[in-house]
């Protein structure tokens, strides 16, 4: 399997039988997501830096990627996809609205995306998101998770692998001034900044090694 960062939210998680990309951004956000091809995306809320699935094509001529914007449970190409309806704030979505965490099986791992999350798991949320491989989580604050909520939620989970996302960059427009640089979630982790091009993994990868947290660069092209 590997993953590559297409910036903000968006992930292209490629595997041996499909490709699937998270959270699609417009130009919006102040640079262009990468000219990229899919079977699935995935949405996890109706906002603009996150439900651009048009920006996304299919690898099939003619055809376009079958698009989950929702909860429930999928099964496409091999992947199964469990979608868990969470929300976008900590007042029940009254602010911001819902929200929905994608839990992503293939190849015998355990992706989670969590979307806009904006806060802490129930018990019966945690239940559900449970054994995680890969966890990419909001770190920017805003209307989702800021650096220390994140932390807390990766205690909730223990993943293997942690995977910011979200948060501020020299290249993100106005509309993200208030975001947090991702600095500051490796401090409230109390991490060294470790920076791949792209994480390439199989299951025999994932021991009981001490939980790592990896920066992605974001692919431009």
């Amino acid at each position: 399997m590997q993953i590559n960062y297409l910036g903000h939210s968006s992930f292209r998680i490629k595997t041996k039988t499909a490709t699937l990309v998270t959270d699609p951004y417009s130009a919006e956000v102040g640079f262009k997501i990468p000219k990229v091809t899919a079977d699935i995306v995935t949405i996890s809320h109706p906002h603009f830096d996150h439900n651009c699935a048009a920006a996304v094509s299919s690898p099939q001529p003619g055809g376009k990627p079958f698009v989950i914007n929702g909860p429930g449970e999928y099964e496409i190409k091999e992947v199964s996809i469990l979608g868990v309806p969470v929300f976008h704030d900590t007042q029940k979505g009254e602010k911001s609205g819902k929200n929905t965490i994608f839990v992503i099986t293939a190849e015998d791992m355990v992706l989670c995306h969590l979307g806009d999350l904006g806060h802490q798991l129930t018990a019966k949320q945690t239940e559900l998101i449970s054994e995680i491989d890969v966890l990419f989580v909001p770190v920017g604050g805003g209307k989702s998770l800021d650096a220390r909520g994140a932390a807390e939620v990766v205690g909730q989970l223990e993943p293997k692998i942690v995977v910011p996302m979200h948060y501020k960059t020299p290249q993100h427009g106005p509309k993200f001034a208030h975001f947090s640089f991702v600095e500051a979630f490796l401090k409230e982790m109390g991490t060294a900044k470790k920076q791949v091009e792209k994480l390439i993994l199989s299951k025999s990868d994932l021991g009981e090694e001490e939980m790592a947290v990896v920066i992605l660069e974001r692919k431009s092209a």
